[in-house]
């Protein structure tokens, strides 16, 4: 462990704001009066304190060799790279392995020299800094490494900010793991061994392990999750991040702190702690950094190694988003509105898993719900806790399941209730009920699309003239990434690509498309956020005569689409002509048909 530099080398040459503007002003980027405004305007205390091409950041100047541009930070590190002939390093927490970087060298001697390390093998390290000139540290670091170094340049701010998460997630993991040493941890799994003389687990309640609780939620948020796993394994345990639909890998933990982290989090949740066989579900509601309230809902459950909790992130602000921030085309929106906003009937929203069924439920209902409305939901938990609705949650231990959930409803003079999920024909007969008795039901299915839900509704064995009588319409729905705004770029229609994303109706193809690229600010994944693809299908008096007791699915959805109903794979070539995401996304999530009827 290096914590100590040796004195400085003659190669040592500082860049100092003055040594900067003179370099930028050679190269051809900033004027000479730029340097002289800059060098004689006074600074104050913190802006003395700052690194200098920070400093020359926040000044805003005209990039001279890119007119349309500023010298942001980004385009300053660039040039730093070129001029020190060092790679830029775009730090991405995501991709750095804490645990092995925070090893390289102590707290102290990375804060001396502005440095971090962002990656280590068994070859070489990477030390990433803000002073390239600067070699004096270099000699004492390869010696206790005994590997060469290979230096990076970064943006100042993302060192000094990832130096201290880093390091004091890693003191917060070793001071939680001193009560570990000695051996494996006392967990209960499939392969328990008696280990003698080993401690007990770190206490939930431990510092270091409320630490650790704080910094994986902040970090969850500042990196848009809408999910955290937290799962045990035989010697270690994983921390997982959903971030815009896929699985990113954050961090390992000892078990014996994963178990430590878990309880931690369960004892916020109000679950029991003791039970640990059973699954549980609870919720937490805290607030970003930012000030923001989050809600986030927890759920564990038994596996070999332990308890696997995994908690999903509600942003409220979904609520406060308008339903073309959502995806939706303003003829879509009004066709949803159109079915929304009749007195009575059923509306049904499908789709699988984490397709954007609540966040598209919520953001209706809290259009719906206005002072004189009575608005219930029955859930299964309940997602996101609202003021204006009455939220009621099914509890399986008491027999109050969907069913007794709408017939308790329905005594409460409702005008509109949300049925969290229609699962079998005896909630599908009371949802109906409520719609033949005056009241606009909204629900939810699992199906591939559309019309799907009907022959759905039909395998439950609900009768098909109770359908044509309650039945308004069903929105299918899933959720694509969508192109980062920053690094997409433009690029030829692939013909093939597109006949098979449109297949196998015939849609013009645009008149160019665009790819990811990758960037700092999406993760270089090219993405940046998702967008909802929807298939709107209003039940019309000809789409009616389709259904019936031996409905066919085929010719149903050949009568829908004559009559304006665009599939999920239509409405994603529409967001892949606006540039909104590409064919690949769309064809990864929505189905397929290989034929009309």
């Amino acid at each position: 462990m290096a914590s100590a530099s040796q004195p400085a080398k003659q190669s040592d040459r500082i860049l100092d704001l003055r040594s900067i503007l003179d370099a930028l002003r050679q190269d051809g980027r900033i004027t000479s009066a730029d340097v002289e405004k800059i060098s004689t305007s006074p600074r104050g205390k913190d802006e003395a304190a700052k690194h200098p091409l920070i400093y020359l950041a926040d000044q805003e100047l005209k990039d001279l060799k890119n007119a349309d541009r500023i010298l942001d930070i980004d385009a300053l590190i660039t040039w730093l790279s070129v001029y020190s002939s060092q790679p830029y390093y775009r730090i991405d927490p995501l991709k750095i392995n804490a645990s092995a970087v925070t090893k390289v060298m102590s707290y102290a001697f990375a804060q001396r020299h502005n440095i971090l390390a962002v990656e280590v093998n068994a070859e070489y390290v990477v030390i990433a800094s803000t002073q390239p000139f600067v070699n004096s540290w270099e000699q004492n670091l390869e010696h206790v490494l005994k590997r060469p170094i290979r230096r990076v340049v970064a943006n100042p701010a993302e060192i000094h900010r990832y130096s201290v998460e880093f390091y004091s997630l890693s003191r917060s993991i070793s001071g939680a793991n001193v009560v570990n040493e000695g051996g494996s941890t006392s967990i209960t799994n499939l392969e328990q061994m008696l280990e003698l003389g080993a401690m007990k687990d770190p206490d939930a309640n431990d510092q270091h392990i409320v630490n650790i609780v704080d910094w994986l939620l902040q970090y969850a948020f500042s990196q848009r999750a809408s999910d955290i796993h937290i799962e045990p394994r035989r010697d270690m345990g994983n921390i997982r991040f959903r971030i815009d639909g896929m699985l990113h890998q954050v961090y390992e933990l000892p078990v014996g702190v994963l178990t430590a982290v878990t309880s931690r989090i369960k004892i916020l949740g109000r679950m029991n702690v003791a039970e640990k066989r059973r699954p549980q579900d609870g919720r937490v509601k805290t607030v970003t950094p930012e000030g923001q309230e989050v809600e986030l809902r927890l759920s564990t459950m038994p596996t070999a190694f332990g308890e696997k909790l995994v908690m999903r992130i509600f942003d409220p602000d979904v609520l406060l988003r308008s339903f073309a921030e959502l995806g939706l085309t303003d003829d879509e929106y009004a066709r949803w509105k159109h079915m929304t906003t009749q007195p009575t009937g059923i509306v049904l929203v499908t789709g699988p898993t984490g397709s954007g069924k609540t966040t598209t439920l919520y953001s209706t209902l809290k259009k719906l719900a206005v002072p004189e409305v009575n608005l219930c939901t029955i859930e299964d938990p309940i997602e996101m806790v609202e003021p204006a609705f009455n939220q009621m949650q099914v509890q399986h231990n008491i027999d109050l399941d969907f069913a007794m959930g709408v017939r308790t409803l329905l005594r409460q003079d409702p005008d509109i209730i949300m049925v969290g999920e229609i699962r079998d024909l005896e909630t599908a007969e009371m949802a109906i009920q409520a719609a033949l008795t005056g009241h606009l039901v909204l629900s939810t299915l699992h199906t591939n699309d559309a019309p799907s839900a009907i022959t759905r509704f039909l395998e439950l064995g609900v009768p098909s003239y109770l359908l044509n009588a309650t039945v308004l319409g069903v929105m299918a729905q899933r959720l694509v990434r969508t192109l980062c705004p920053k690094c997409k770029k433009a690029t030829e229609v692939d013909e093939k690509a597109w006949q098979q994303l449109t297949s196998p109706w015939k849609v013009t193809p645009p008149a160019k498309m665009f790819r990811p690229v990758g960037c700092l600010d999406c993760r270089n994944t090219g993405y940046y956020g998702r967008l909802g693809l929807y298939e709107i299908m209003p039940i019309t008096e000809t789409v009616k005569e389709y259904i019936g007791e031996n409905c066919d699915l085929g010719k149903l959805r050949m009568q829908a689409v004559k009559e304006g109903m665009r599939t999920l794979r239509i409405s994603g070539a529409q967001k892949v002509g606006v540039g909104k995401t590409t064919i690949e996304e769309v064809m990864r999530v929505a189905p397929a048909f290989d034929k009309i009827n």
